[in-house]
């Protein structure tokens, strides 16, 4: 005969949402001024000056419950968008060291040749190199042609 699992279950710790520690807003009320990480992150902004979440953005299930605090990992922090700062974008010197970094993880090492996707660390190099499986022509990147100087002597 099986047995029979038992699930244990997780118990919840509700708190008063008077006793909340960060007031708490539902989908359809959050004030002006106040967004996710997630929204600060479509208008191309960082969180900034913000120390911390101001609000909470209760979860769907929190909403048919008002009398109680949210506390599911679902629940959304928000931010003031006032404090927040415009990304900052990258200089010449960083997007040629992230290109090297990834030009090493897309390396072949026996053959050289170079993927747009990062190869197993496991295998150390590509699946035609490990065990002869053809590699499709879209995947590698095709680099420019070294130019020849021809000089006319």
């Amino acid at each position: 005969m099986p047995r029979r699992r038992t699930r244990r279950r997780r118990e919840v710790t509700r708190v008063p949402r008077n006793d909340a520690a960060l007031p708490e807003f539902d989908r359809s009320t959050v004030p002006e001024g106040l967004v996710t990480r997630r929204q600060l992150r479509e208008m191309q902004l960082s969180p900034g000056d913000n120390e911390g979440p101001v609000a909470i953005l209760r979860c769907r299930l929190c909403a048919t419950r008002p009398q109680w605090s949210c506390r599911h990992p679902t629940r959304g922090f928000l931010l003031r968008v006032d404090l927040a700062t415009p990304k900052r974008t990258p200089t010449l010197a960083q997007e040629w060291a992230l290109d090297r970094a990834m030009a090493a993880r897309q390396t072949c090492g026996q053959c050289r040749r170079r993927f747009y996707i990062c190869l197993s660390k496991k295998l150390g190099c590509c699946l035609e190199c490990f065990d002869g499986t053809p590699v499709h022509p879209s995947s590698l990147m095709t680099l420019p042609a070294p130019v020849i100087h021809r000089l006319a002597a």
